[in-house]
């Protein structure tokens, strides 16, 4: 989280009528090098924190849910070939967007004799 403006300007109003740097950092609690920071950014003119970009996602939302459902039983490996990304990029995708591709395990032999015999004895 970025410092507010405010706190910005008033620690470049105080070191700018002749308070110390040192001072300024036990004064307002922030960094020398943040100091020095903001000292070089208000001759380049701008005070302001920086824009944050997110960064754009390879996979779109939408096209993933749709994959899956439309392919229940694939595997990530089978999903990253479609979309063209890593393994990786599919687990976390499908983390992020909260969606789990957990696979029912079918019974095994011993389980279907196993209930069947306790069916026949009922």
């Amino acid at each position: 989280m970025p410092y507010s403006n405010d706190l910005r300007q008033r620690v470049m109003q105080f070191v700018e009528t002749g308070g110390c740097k040192k001072e300024a950092v036990k004064i307002f609690g922030v960094c020398l090098k943040t100091i020095w920071n903001w000292i070089k950014r208000k001759k380049e003119g701008n005070l302001a924190p920086k824009v944050r970009v997110t960064p754009s996602r390879k996979i779109d939302r939408q096209l993933l849910l749709e994959f899956i459902d439309s392919h229940p039983d694939a595997y990530l490996r089978e999903i990253a070939d479609h979309f063209g990304v890593t393994i990786q990029a599919i687990f976390y995708a499908c983390k992020r967007h909260k969606i789990s591709l957990k696979k029912r395990l079918s019974f095994t032999k011993k389980e279907m004799r196993i209930k069947e015999l306790n069916f026949k004895k009922k």
